[in-house]
């Protein structure tokens, strides 16, 4: 979870400079780079609650983990993987909220630097 919680504030310090217009922001590599952990973060907490009986159907090795996480904000559906226990499925709740917010804020974010730097070159007048 701390690792979560630190991932998020880095995403949104990420976001925050984006939106600010801030120069210095490299966001597009820094928010790409960002989610990577919370994947893995994700995919271990289900590979570890996979070895607990009745957690999870289908859900048996590091690589079924991985691609439950990957599946789960993609809403692809998962067909051989299913959250069973009340862990389980909080765990999944929580993956879907977290990527639902963040992955919103980051891609909210990345697409207003398009938009900002179009609007600024329509702004200019044309050359004499």
């Amino acid at each position: 979870m701390i690792c979560l919680a630190l991932v998020a504030a880095l995403l949104l310090r990420q976001v925050r400079d984006v939106v600010l217009e801030r120069p210095q922001a490299r966001s597009g590599i820094m928010i790409s780079m960002l989610m990577c952990p919370a994947v893995l973060v994700f995919s271990s907490g289900y590979y570890a609650l996979a070895r607990q009986p009745g957690q999870f159907t289908g859900l048996h090795t590091r690589v079924d983990a991985l691609c439950f996480t990957v599946v789960t904000p993609a809403t692809v559906g998962y067909g051989d993987v299913t959250p069973r226990g009340q862990e389980a499925r909080l765990v999944t709740v929580t993956q879907v909220v977290y990527t639902f917010v963040f992955l919103t804020a980051a891609a909210t974010a990345l697409s207003r630097r398009p938009h900002s730097v179009v609007a600024a070159r329509d702004r200019r007048p044309p050359p004499s």
